[in-house]
């Protein structure tokens, strides 16, 4: 079993990347794509109720499908298989693949806490079970899931499946009302290159954020995301893709072929936030009514009023919002690393935009949820609440959620962050001073002027004897005092991490960009720190200036 991927990107991949203006980032994000299942990803998929699949036909014709099975049908005899117990209906256009193996992409996602992770590997099929063997795995961002939940109907419908070549009116309008959608595509390029095969990726937006332009042509917006450009450098190298609609109250798919272009500067577009714009041609619509014994509803019944209560700058980039329930009544309790979705109407959207920030607050507060927020010049949510929300107003929240929290034991800690990803160390800080835990924060940033919360972590520190904090500054002003402000130029190590820990029993908590996740993560494992000891937490990646 290996531990990275020497370079996980072909050519369609790296010549978007490059398009994009965002360089080779092939040299660090081999750390951040594996070819197994980290333990907290084998655990994920296990618990979920379906997986979304992509591949190809006998045909060639690129298709993207959802199975499912009863509750635990997802297994995983070791970090390099999942095996699925589950009866493929012959109607779904990649039975016949199913059935004989070959190439998968797929994607497990989680609608009601929003996590989400994508993998791709190859079928071998079984007399009860289909297994996938991994090829490459990595995490996603939550940045535009819509929470959902689900429950199962005793009985699916039994209808035929409709096939046309292009849209009927009530299939265009299951696609204008939808605000997610899953896309496949492929790519075969040198033989056994980690990089072949087949992808399947979620995109989410506001209702009617597809849109249908003919009955054969469909305009799908590409946000910024993790830079990483699977489906857009797939396309490059073979525009065929497969898309997924979801009738999440009826439990139907309609499947769609087609093939795909990429607008890179679409002009007069009917999204003002989409960076590019995938034109798809049309060419098979299967559609599968009542296909899956799964209904969704969406969480809006848990949904509660949340005020501004005041407004801190933390540093130039970043803002602490502190909110309190304009109902008066007593808030959620959090666990310290969670994170809290939040929703808001922002002029110029047609319909709510969803986000997730993590708490930064103390959990036992439950007057009030604080978050520490960067603005992103491109970021929809972010800008309007830096710019546009002031005291007073309101903003709509569902209940704190996520699994990144402290773990059980009382082993030593290492909160390790880097820019924003403090966040949910700041409330794990918090919640862990005074234990009888050893706890190290440590922490980088550009400078002092960059630091943020610098100053209440350091009077945590100094009341409480069970923490200790290092900070690193990478690029340390004339106005900064190693010593005092910083203890260290330049950035972290995962040397640097392994020498605070004196036991072997410590936990490591990561939480950053995407880039300081890989570094840190590979360089703790090569150094033998067993994976099940590294815990980590991402977030949606500044997209660079076009």
């Amino acid at each position: 079993m290996k531990h990275q991927i020497t370079n996980p990107f072909h050519e369609g991949e790296q010549t978007a990347q490059r398009k994009a203006g965002i360089g080779d980032i092939a040299r660090w994000a081999s750390g951040f794509v594996r070819d197994y299942l980290p333990e907290q990803h084998r655990a994920f998929h296990t618990s979920l109720p379906f997986l979304v699949l992509s591949g190809a036909d006998k045909t060639g014709r690129i298709w993207t499908t959802l199975v499912e099975g009863e509750d635990g049908f997802i297994r995983s005899p070791d970090p390099e298989h999942l095996t699925l117990r589950t009866k493929v209906d012959p109607d779904d256009p990649l039975a016949d693949r199913l059935a004989t193996g070959g190439d998968i992409g797929a994607i497990g996602i989680e609608l009601a806490t929003r996590r989400r992770n994508r993998f791709s590997g190859q079928i071998v099929p079984g007399a009860e079970d289909i297994t996938i063997r991994m090829r490459q795995t990595f995490g996603n961002c939550p940045q535009y899931i819509h929470t959902r939940s689900w429950a199962r109907v005793s009985q699916k419908t039994d209808a035929k499946a409709n096939v046309s070549d292009q849209l009927s009116d009530p299939q265009i309008t299951l696609i204008r009302q939808a605000d997610t959608m899953f896309i496949g595509s492929g790519h075969q390029g040198k033989k056994s290159a980690a990089s072949n095969g087949y992808d399947a990726s979620h995109r989410g937006g506001t209702p009617g954020f597809v849109h249908v332009a003919q009955p054969d042509r469909l305009q799908i917006p590409d946000y910024s995301g993790n830079n990483f450009f699977n489906t857009i450098g797939n396309i490059l190298a073979n525009s065929k893709v497969g898309l997924l609609f979801v009738d999440f109250e009826t439990g139907g798919l309609l499947h769609i072929s087609g093939r795909a272009q990429i607008d890179w500067s679409p002009a007069n577009t009917h999204d003002p936030d989409a960076w590019r714009m995938i034109n798809v041609e049309i060419e098979k619509v299967v559609e599968r009514p009542g296909a899956i014994s799964l209904r969704w509803r969406k969480l809006d019944g848990q949904r509660r009023k949340l005020r501004l209560a005041r407004r801190e700058v933390e540093s130039p980039g970043i803002t602490s919002f502190y909110f309190e329930p304009a109902d008066g009544h007593s808030l959620d309790r959090f666990q310290p690393g969670q994170h809290l979705p939040i929703s808001l109407q922002i002029p110029g959207q047609t319909g709510l935009t969803e986000r997730s920030y993590s708490l930064s607050g103390p959990a036992r507060d439950s007057g009030q949820y604080r978050l520490s927020i960067k603005r992103e010049d491109h970021g929809v949510m972010s800008r309007y609440l830096h710019d546009d929300l002031s005291e007073g107003r309101t903003v709509e929240a569902h209940p704190p959620a996520g699994d990144f929290v402290v773990p059980d034991g009382d082993g030593p800690l290492i909160l390790a962050s880097a820019g924003v990803g403090l966040t949910p160390m700041i409330a794990m800080l918090h919640a862990l001073a005074g234990s009888d835990r050893p706890v190290w924060f440590v922490h980088g940033t550009r400078n002092g002027q960059q630091h943020a919360l610098g100053r209440e972590v350091a009077t945590l520190v100094a009341e409480h004897e069970n923490l200790r904090k290092r900070v690193y500054y990478s690029q340390p002003t004339s106005n900064d005092r190693a010593g005092e402000d910083f203890d260290a130029a330049g950035r972290m190590t995962a040397t640097d991490l392994i020498a605070l820990a004196d036991s072997l029993n410590a936990h490591y908590m990561l939480c950053g960009p995407a880039r300081f996740l890989a570094d840190i993560q590979s360089g703790l494992e090569q150094q033998g720190i067993p994976p099940d000891r590294i815990h980590f937490e991402t977030f949606g990646p500044s997209a660079p200036t076009p």
